[in-house]
């Protein structure tokens, strides 16, 4: 059995020879199997790169080199299309995800799971804020979705060959990758383990940034139009509301009880165009994946490609 296990990377000298070891030292306690570690490079710019080239030297290392960042999920999809395991793994850089998981993953999949989710019971090193929000971002999803995701799972998974080869026929320019590996179907399992804190350097991902934000809308509208019509209903809600006001307001004239002022007419109009404006957002979104679905573009572009002696 040959086993892929794709990193995407962007600044993280300070931990790749530490990963490289320990995934090599997992991978070889299972039996019968060879190993190849494809590490996607998404434009570092520190020594990560010439670290990679002194240890191809030792381990079975291919290296992708992206033309630019692209980000974690088009380098992720490069990675597969450059793969030849008959599973993949992919996981991040960082160390939080252990790689010795590996062995646990593989377990699964001799098992006859085709796709195995490693889920984490519990996360060092992160706050109390991140959790909640993350774990009600998942619910959120969920609740709108037409795919049930796991809830705990991140960018850590085994792939069989076949799941591989039905995500890579998929041309989504922007695809939720979290929400792809349920979508295909197949058997699904789950591996339980403990996150660890970063190992070394800074997550290349805030809470507070574009990134977690992108990544929440990208799985809430990959799966569902609900949002659409939840809009419909709202303009509906308060298309009903505007009337009773409406009918309100000319009782009172007629009864001569009307108040004078504007702090209503200044509630109402607030009330509205925060609702127009909510409604015209999540239109707004729908329409962009629209718009970079039809431009056709690629999802990532490799420079070259330096694989092992």
């Amino acid at each position: 059995m040959l086993i892929s296990v794709i990193f995407s990377f962007k600044d993280e000298a300070s931990n790749i020879p530490e990963l490289v070891s320990r995934t090599s030292t997992a991978i070889q306690k299972i039996a019968d199997a060879n190993y190849e570690l494809i590490f996607v490079n998404d434009a570092s710019t520190d020594n990560s790169l010439s670290l990679l080239h002194e240890l191809q030297k030792q381990y079975p290392i291919i290296i992708i080199n992206m033309s630019r960042n692209f980000g974690v999920t088009p380098c992720v999809l490069a990675g597969m299309a450059q793969s030849s395991g008959d599973v993949v793994v992919y996981l991040d850089c960082d160390l939080q995800d252990p790689p010795e998981l590996i062995t646990d993953l593989i377990q699964q999949f001799k098992e006859g799971a085709e796709v195995v989710h490693a889920s984490r019971t519990s996360r060092d090193g992160e706050t109390w804020l991140k959790l909640f929000l993350t774990k009600q971002a998942y619910r959120l999803i969920n609740a709108f979705s037409d795919i049930d995701l796991p809830l705990n799972t991140g960018d850590y998974k085994l792939l069989s060959r076949r799941v591989v080869n039905e995500i890579l026929q998929l041309k989504e320019y922007d695809p939720y990758m979290r929400g792809l590996s349920v979508w295909v179907g197949f058997k699904q399992a789950f591996v339980h383990y403990k996150r660890d804190a970063r190992y070394s350097g800074s997550t290349k991902m805030p809470l507070f940034s574009k990134g977690p934000l992108k990544e929440f809308l990208r799985g809430l509208t990959s799966y569902s139009a609900v949002p659409l019509y939840m809009s419909f209903v709202l303009g509906m809600l308060v298309t009903l509301i505007s009337f009773l006001l409406i009918l309100w307001a000319l009782i009172t004239k007629f009864l001569g009880i009307a108040t004078p002022g504007i702090s209503g007419l200044l509630i109402a109009v607030s009330f509205f165009s925060g609702v127009i404006l909510v409604t015209n957002g999540i239109i707004g979104v729908y329409i962009s994946k629209m718009y970079y679905e039809l431009k056709a573009r690629p999802r990532y572009i490799i420079k070259n490609i330096e694989n092992y002696k």
